[in-house]
């Protein structure tokens, strides 16, 4: 994932929901632009970040081999901006998850004040047109979710810790070798 618009998890209930934390900054070159002279976050990067909450929540049903995208904005209520300084918490539910995709309820909280609402829907790429399209590669997806802290928080809904995919740990071994290769190979030279 390129830009990664949530810092961390702080829960994740397979099945059922999750939550993630963001903290804006001044720094960031979206707040800076977003309207000359008043900094503020987009509101369509809270939307993205709760996609991205969201979308990690439903995708991780299927143990991420799924190609799952955010499909449609249902619903969406912005109840003020966002600015820097703020801690923004995102809580997506699962609402219904199906063969051909999901939908979650989300609400975005700045301490007690209801930010934003939305529901999104998301859609399962099963058709065949997908089949040979990989959205993330796995190893760096792993690490993206390693870095969110997804399977330090994770838990089934028995309260079990989630597992890394084989096929993640798989790519990052696989990865892993293959850049000591390189570097033996390096060395060697």
């Amino acid at each position: 994932m390129r830009w990664f618009l949530i810092d961390r998890f702080t829960e994740f209930v397979s099945k059922q929901y999750a939550v993630a934390v963001r903290s804006i900054s001044l720094s960031e070159e979206a707040v800076d632009e977003y309207v000359p002279g008043i900094p503020a976050y987009p509101s369509s990067l809270i939307v993205e970040g709760m996609a991205q909450t969201g979308g990690i929540l439903c995708s991780q049903i299927s143990d991420f081999e799924q190609r799952m995208v955010l499909a449609k904005i249902m619903k969406l209520k912005m109840n003020a901006e966002a600015v820097p300084g703020d801690l923004l918490t995102l809580r997506a539910e699962l609402q219904t998850h199906t063969a051909d995709g999901a939908v979650i309820r989300g609400v975005v909280h700045r301490g007690d004040f209801v930010l934003a609402e939305m529901q999104l829907m998301f859609a399962i790429l099963n058709d065949d047109r997908f089949e040979n399209i990989q959205l993330f590669e796995p190893a760096g997806f792993c690490r993206m979710l390693r870095v969110l802290k997804l399977f330090d928080v994770g838990v089934n809904e028995d309260g079990t810790p989630i597992k890394i995919p084989e096929f993640m740990l798989e790519a990052e071994q696989a990865e892993f070798i293959g850049g000591l290769k390189q570097l033996a190979s390096g060395m060697s030279s």
